[in-house]
């Protein structure tokens, strides 16, 4: 036998004997059970994101990019008198420069966006802050949960999905004929599927003059906050 093969197989049989150990250390996990119980609470959206744009076409890229800053600055002005901590955030969003093709594939201009955000619980302050914002056109309007709101409700769902989860147990057991089961690995989950925002009809749509200074008007959906135990017990005689 080549000398060269002598260590590769010693390698091999110690690989596979220290797997062997392993395995064996590794107890037979019996009566182990494994399932998911939910609660669910629906709630009243209170974070409101009104999404703001700017549209510019021009000759020249420089000449739509000046023109889209001049329109942000204005309207970020605007909009940071009336900015607090919470109830109204203001932040850019979405900047972008775009080359324009003719028929012939040519570039014959560029044009822009840009975006502008208001989001915050005081739906009173960011609609009537939209509203002034006459350099910008409102392009989405959404509703969501603040994290205040949705820790404040998840307690409530969260005792029931466990609630739920023990009471499974204990059906789960005595289904199988054990006496009683102790907890494994378990997850607590929580989520908000199903959240929809409700637009007006003023979304999407550019201001007339008649809405100039006029709030924009909103109204807050409902969801489900839904809270998820998923996990494992082991039955026990």
């Amino acid at each position: 036998m080549p000398r060269y093969l002598v260590p590769m197989l010693l390698s091999s049989a110690l690989l596979a004997a220290s797997a062997s150990v392993a395995q064996a250390a590794e107890p037979l996990r019996a009566n182990v059970v494994s399932f998911q119980t939910t609660a669910t609470q629906e709630v009243t959206q209170d974070l409101l994101a009104v999404t703001l744009q700017a549209n510019r076409e021009g000759a020249q890229a420089a000449e739509v990019q000046s023109s889209l800053k001049q329109a942000l600055d204005a309207a970020l002005t605007e909009a940071k008198r009336s900015a607090q901590a919470g109830a109204m955030e203001v932040r850019t969003g979405y900047f972008a420069i775009n080359p324009r093709y003719g028929n012939n594939g040519r570039i014959n201009g560029w044009q822009g966006t840009a975006q502008l955000v208001l989001e915050g619980t005081d739906t009173t302050r960011i609609s009537q802050t939209a509203g002034k914002l006459n350099q910008l056109n409102v392009v989405n309007v959404s509703y969501g949960l603040s994290r205040a709101l949705r820790e404040q409700h998840e307690s409530a769902p969260t005792a029931d999905a466990i609630n739920r989860f023990r009471n499974r147990a204990g059906e789960l057991a005595k289904n199988f004929g054990f006496n009683g089961y102790s907890l494994g690995e378990v997850n607590v989950q929580t989520g908000e599927p199903g959240f929809q925002g409700r637009p007006m009809m003023m979304a999407m749509r550019a201001k007339s003059a008649d809405a100039a200074e006029a709030a924009l008007p909103v109204e807050p959906g409902k969801g489900v906050l839904t809270v998820t135990v998923s996990g494992q017990v082991v039955l026990s005689k």
